[in-house]
This record gives C-alpha cells, structure tokens and sequence, in this order.
C-alpha cells in the first residue's frame, strides 16, 4: 500500500502533531529527558504560537491520557465554561437567536492555560520555564508564515480594520519575513515571574493563581466592558468578570470506555464532547461486513459509515451537552445500536432522526426544528468568522490543531488544543491574545442538554481518542476539523483495524465526511444528503455513491482530514508514529 511517508518505528517517544515546528519542540523535551507529558504541554505552547489561527492562550484543551503506571484512561477537561451572567434571556433580550461566532459575547473561560498547567504539575517532570522556553522564543523571533494564517487575516481584513483595531494593530502589521508575537512572548513571560514557591508544584500552581486571580483576569474583565462588532451584525461587550475566572480550574474525569470486537477498547470524552458519536458509529457498524479492497473501502463500506454517521450525530445534536441527565451510557451501548440499526437502508437517508435511548424524547432545538440552517452554508461546511472548519472544495480557513505523544516509559496522551483563533474576538493588547468563541456552540433554548447556562461548557467539536487492546493502551490518535473530527477518525480506524492499514497508510488513505447534519458553528448550517469525498476513491465508487442518493461533492485527491497518531505494542516496545501529509504541515518524529 503506498504512503506519502513511512510509519516511524522505534522504542524511545514517538511524536505526532499538526505542525513541524510542535512535533519538534516535542521530540526535543523527550531528548532532554522528560516525559510524555512535559513534551505535550511544550508542544502545545508552542502551537499557540505557530498556528495562531487555528489555537491560542485564550482558547481550551482537552485530552485524554493513560499513564506508565495506570491503563486506565483520564480525560483532562481544559474546557472553559459560560460566564455568570450567560443566561437564554441574556441573549434573547439583545434580540439574539444564536450565540454570534465571533466577538466577546461568544467567550467561554479560557481553559487552556490552566489545563496544561494542572497537567504539568500533576503528570510532568519540567519546570514551567522548561516547557515555555521555546514558545516564548518562537514568539519573539518570529514562526514561517503559513498559508492558512495569511488566507485567515486575508479574510479579515477589512473587519479588523473597520472593528477590532487592535487585531488590526497586531496582524495587518506583520512583517513579511516572520510572524512575531512580542506581547504573547511578554504575558508568558510575567506568568513565569509569578510562577514563585518553594518546589516545582508551587511554582506552577502560583502561575495558575496569577492567570485567574491576577493580571490576567483583571484585563480581560477591563477590555471586555467595551463593546465590539461581532457576526450578529451588531456591537456587544462581553459577560467574563474576574470573578469567572477565578471560579474555574481544570479537572479530571472518567474517561467514556466501549469495548469493540478484536479485544478493543475505545476511551473517548463524554457527552460534552462530541467524543461518544464515534463509539456510537462503531456500535452501528459491527453489525454489518464491511469491505475493503486492497485497503481500500467499497462504496457500500462508505455508504453504510457515512449512514452511521447520520445516525450518531443526529443523536448528539438531541442528547449531548454538559448535563448531568445525558443517557450516554444507553446512546452507546450495543443495545441500543442494534435497535438504530434497521434505520440504515441501501440509499441515502435525507432525514434527521435522533433516537429513543432507554424509551426518552429526543427534543431538537428549535432552530433545528423550524428546519433553520439547511443550506445556509452555500454548500461549505461551516461558516463565518468562528471556528472556521472545512470547506466542501477541501479549502479550509483554519479549525484547530492536535497532538499525540508517546513516550519509552509507556505514558500516552492526545489532546486537541483550541480556541482563541486569531480571528476569534478582538486582541487585548496589553496581552497579545483573544479569548475564544466556543459558546457559539450552545443553544438559546431552555431545557435543553446544550442550553446556554451559568458555569455549563459548551458541546463542543474537540474530540482526541485512546483505543485499549486487551486492556492495554495501544494507540492515541486525533484530528482538527469541527464537526468532521470523529467522521475522519472512523475512516482511520477502519483503514487500520478491517482494512489491515498501518497508521501511516490509514491516514493517507482517501477519506469521506458528511454535511448531513447541523454543524456545531454560527450559523449552524447543514446540507441533508451532501457527502464530501477524496477523489482517490476512483470514479466508480463515486458513482455508486451517487447512484445510492448521495449529494456527491468532489473534494479532491488530498483534502480532507489532519490526522495524527502514536502506537506502542505493550509485548515488543516498539513505538510508532504517523502524521498527516495534506497541506505539507503535519509531522511526526521519533526514535
């Protein structure tokens, strides 16, 4: 089969991101002698700097972990929650039906910061300064420009121009040799100041404290009293106080477990992710022979994932959200996919059908219900100034990014940093970052899971995955992508566990995504029946495809998907790592 690249094969870390420059930083903390941990946390400052358009410090992080001493998988929830004062009212009294996607009204707390500190002290080894040094020195001397940062300022020009001065001041200004941050690199640097105490803990834990109880907190309070443009066509100030802030910090839980035929077991976040649609994909697929060819799907393996997908994420637009009374546990069971399963027919469904997990109601939103949406991407997945995700001709303005680390002593993370793009919300100068827009993607409604309330976070898109074998940790692999995130990690692990792929040639291979439900971003569009394919499926496939009732649109050969993953085989040692090649961004590295 062939590869754009070889898997990479060794017993010392394997590293695996979506840009060369964090899969570096990583490798070289593991050089140093630190462990998984360090390396990621590094890694993802990093990508704050590198990928601005796609993550930043004012944005989240979850992941998802195993360590040297305990298979069991933990999930680091760095996500953010709605502010005090973010109440349906709020919203409907500013004449609002939507949480805009941009702006200072969207913002959650920032969770990265504290989400990769928690990490650092309870599971790393390094010093804070250790793990930001070179962040610190890429946003002084400047990262390569990327294509998709100058495509993203491109389209933004004029709106910072005319509404956000200090984007404007910060990106339109950039020299064409490098991209600079030099007051990122100064707000690193005072939380290193504070980062003061007796031992290594300490240290870190008083950084945290000055992010939300000191400077850090006091700016975003002041500057998001100001009102400013955002895609409601309108001004608005923001809801986050100080007092937000220092009410929040990160937190582990459980992960979400489901074992799968082969002895294999997947450990996704919960249902304030959109982590459970991929074990309800898997649960819908086992009842049937899927085939691959050569390590490629039929067209009737693709039809029957593309209708599974249907199915799930019907059910996570009825049932997922931050509330203590999502069924999550009926909504993956084999039971209840079993029952689902009829639902999936020879040709393309054109209808929204959540299901009925434990004989409950599924209630929609009654933007979803009204049938609000449908088209309004104009044939593009996602939209406006939020989280940009990918459009159908494959171009993308930005998402997120990823991260998959594994180290000699068998500890594993995957973690998908998000949130403060660029092109979020306004820079806050005396900063040099924006905060995020991720509560665009609560609902207005009262009563429902993902209903806008105090203290909630939001269902969010960011969706990293563990898979166990046997009880052992075997692979941690991810995406970028919105709403595609666990539609591109079913095409790898198909390819990789019944199409007999290795990760690298599983990630090359030609993928697929559905536009076939709303999507999780302002303006929340979606196109029942669109499928979006890789043309490297040949032109038969896409023909049957068509023939079954599929809105077939060509993506071309090479782009959909970001896919990155680490393996190790707990009986050899041996470690390995693949990274996507689409787009000439994502490496792995590893010895």
């Amino acid at each position: 089969m062939f590869t754009t690249r070889p898997e990479l094969t060794g017993s010392f870390g394997m590293v695996a991101s979506t840009h060369w420059l964090a899969t570096a930083t990583g490798m070289s903390i593991l050089e140093q002698g630190g462990n998984a941990f360090d390396a990621a946390v590094a890694a993802g400052f990093t990508l704050q700097v590198a990928e601005p358009h796609l993550n930043g410090l004012g944005g989240e992080v979850p992941a998802i972990f195993t360590t040297a001493a305990n298979p069991v998988p933990t999930v680091l929830c760095g996500q953010g929650v709605a502010p005090a004062a973010a109440t349906p009212a709020y919203f409907r009294e500013l004449g609002l039906d939507l949480v805009p996607g941009n702006g200072l009204l969207a913002a959650t707390t920032p969770g990265a910061w504290d989400g990769w500190l928690m990490l650092l002290r309870d599971h790393g080894t390094f010093t804070l300064r250790q793990v930001l040094d070179q962040a610190i020195g890429y946003a002084r001397t400047g990262v390569p420009w990327l294509p998709g940062i100058r495509t993203t300022i491109d389209a933004v020009t004029t709106h910072f121009r005319e509404h956000w001065p200090s984007s404007a001041r910060l990106w339109l200004e950039q020299r064409a040799d490098a991209v600079r941050q030099p007051a990122l690199a100064d707000t690193y640097e005072r939380l290193l100041a504070a980062a003061v105490g007796p031992t290594r803990e300490a240290q870190i834990d008083a950084a945290r404290k000055a992010w939300s109880q000191g400077f850090i907190a006091e700016a975003i309070e002041d500057f998001g009293r100001q009102a400013f443009r955002d895609e409601s066509g309108a001004d608005h100030a923001g809801l986050l106080t100080g007092q937000d802030l220092a009410q929040w910090q990160a937190s582990y839980e459980d992960a979400l477990t489901v074992d799968l035929p082969g002895g294999w077991t997947l450990a996704k976040i919960g249902a304030w992710s959109q982590g459970p649609a991929l074990a309800q994909q898997l649960q819908l697929l086992r009842g049937f022979d899927l085939e691959y060819s050569g390590g490629r799907p039929t067209a009737r393996t693709i039809h029957l994932a593309v209708e599974a997908a249907k199915l799930a994420f019907a059910d996570r637009e009825a049932w997922y959200g931050d509330h203590p009374d999502v069924p999550v546990k009926d909504l993956v069971s084999e039971q209840y996919a079993d029952q689902r399963r009829s639902l999936i027919g020879d040709t393309a469904s054109l209808e929204l059908r959540p299901g009925s997990p434990g004989g409950r109601t599924p209630v929609f939103a009654e933007y979803i219900a009204q049938g609000r949406g449908i088209g309004a991407g104009e044939g593009k997945m996602g939209g406006g100034l939020g989280e940009p995700t990918v459009r159908t001709d494959g171009v993308t303005r930005g998402d997120t990014v990823h991260i998959d680390i594994v180290d000699r002593w068998g500890n594993m993370i995957s973690a998908t940093p998000s949130g403060g793009w660029l092109q979020s919300s306004p820079t806050i100068p005396e900063l040099g970052f924006c905060l995020n827009s991720r509560a665009q993607m609560f609902w207005l409604d009262e009563g429902l899971p993902n209903s806008i309330g105090p203290g909630k976070r939001p269902r969010i898109t960011l969706s990293p995955s563990l898979a166990l074998r046997d009880g052992q940790p075997r692979i941690a692999f991810g995406t970028p992508g919105g709403d595609q995130q666990d539609q591109w990690q079913l095409v790898l692990w198909l390819a990789h566990t019944v199409g007999g792929l290795n990760l690298q040639a599983a990630i090359d291979s030609p993928a697929w995504q559905s536009a076939a439900f709303p999507s999780s971003f302002y303006p929340r569009s979606w196109e029942p029946g669109q499928l979006v394919v890789e043309s490297r499926h040949g032109e038969e496939v896409l023909g049957e495809l068509r023939e079954r009732g599929h809105t077939v649109v060509d993506a071309g050969p090479w782009a959909l998907g970001r896919l990155s993953a680490v393996s190790r085989d707990p009986e050899t040692g041996w470690l390995r790592g693949a990274a996507n090649p689409r787009g000439s961004q994502g490496y792995a590295a590893g010895r």
